[in-house]
């Protein structure tokens, strides 16, 4: 019986198949769909080494898109045809897809093209550490992480929020792919989750540039469109509160202007105040509902909005006044 080591666990991976379909449609030169493999081996992958010491690849997915881009991505750069195997779990109505090399010549193949047995002659206890070899260029270290994100990446719905990861196995893949993604300028994160170690983002625009850096454009178009709705959605949300903040704070003010002059009114009588306030005091009344700039031009002649608006202060002032007065004559 062949012995199976596992290279990293199968990840439940949470992501759009759109998404997935605009990853397999990148095309490949060579030297990329190496470093795609040696990326997808390395997240989601495992090796067997059976009794007579012959080499076996299998890659492990939960989505079928991905495992459709592994089948075509090893016969296109390597002539070879995979195996596929479903495994379905009927209780979680899912599947995991299982891409296999089981010839060890072709085995041996593809993971020479992927420089993994140079790195890993005593064994393959690390076996998910990535050769420098593969990630030398900045094209091959494009590839690499679009392999690394579709084998253990997520992206939540960007409608809700930004948030980007891929999911490791060990603390040196973790670190290798930050690395990775910081050649690129961007400003990634690890944090432990459980016995995995997730590197992520969680920026809008850092989200846009790592799709943009994997040559992801038509989920870089559709994040873009998105966020663009968003930020069209928040602004007249903010326009809105601010005209409501407004209003409320206008009628706020009417009201306590009328109940000021209602009480100068019925305690001591319009007549005894100044003509300019008198008029503005009778303007107010008759129209409670009128802004500054109404009220002004209501009056003869036309008084600004910082005119009217000083004299309802000084109204407000007296109202204040005779209620201090009277509690003063009570007292």
């Amino acid at each position: 019986m062949p012995s199976e080591r596992k290279i990293a666990g199968i990840h439940d991976v949470i992501f759009r198949k759109s998404k997935r379909r605009a990853f397999a449609a990148v095309e490949q030169r060579k030297t990329l769909s190496d470093a795609e493999i040696a990326a997808l081996i390395g997240m989601c992958g495992a090796v067997t080494i059976n009794s007579f010491n012959q080499y076996g690849v299998k890659i492990n997915t939960e989505n079928l898109a991905v495992a459709r881009k592994v089948f075509t991505l090893i016969r296109k750069t390597f002539n070879i045809e995979a195996d596929i195997s479903i495994r379905r779990n009927i209780e979680k109505q899912s599947a995991v897809y299982s891409v296999m090399i089981v010839r060890h010549e072709d085995a041996l193949r593809v993971l020479q093209a992927a420089k993994l047995l140079e790195e890993h002659r005593g064994g393959f206890e690390e076996f998910h550490i990535v050769s420098p070899l593969i990630v030398q260029q900045p094209c091959c270290r494009r590839a690499f992480l679009r392999g690394a994100f579709l084998g253990a990446g997520s992206m939540s719905d960007p409608n809700k929020s930004y948030h980007f990861e891929i999911v490791c196995d060990s603390d040196v893949m973790a670190k290798q792919i930050q690395r990775l993604m910081c050649d690129f300028s961007m400003d990634a994160k690890i944090v432990r989750r459980k016995k995995s170690y997730v590197v992520y983002l969680k920026e809008g625009d850092q989200i846009a540039d790592i799709l943009n850096i994997m040559e992801a454009h038509v989920s870089l178009m559709e994040l873009e469109n998105i966020r663009i709705l968003k930020d069209m959605r928040n602004t007249v949300n903010r326009k809105v509160n601010c005209e409501t903040a407004n209003i409320n704070k206008t009628v706020s003010a009417a009201v306590k202007q009328l109940e000021d002059i209602t009480y100068l009114r019925d305690n001591m009588g319009l007549e005894k105040l100044a003509e300019g306030l008198r008029e503005v005091a009778y303007a107010r009344l008759s129209h409670p509902d009128a802004t500054l700039k109404e009220l002004g031009e209501l009056l003869s002649p036309p008084v600004g909005k910082s005119g009217v608006n000083h004299r309802l202060r000084k109204l407000s002032d007296l109202a204040e006044k005779e209620r201090q007065n009277k509690e003063d004559y009570y007292d």
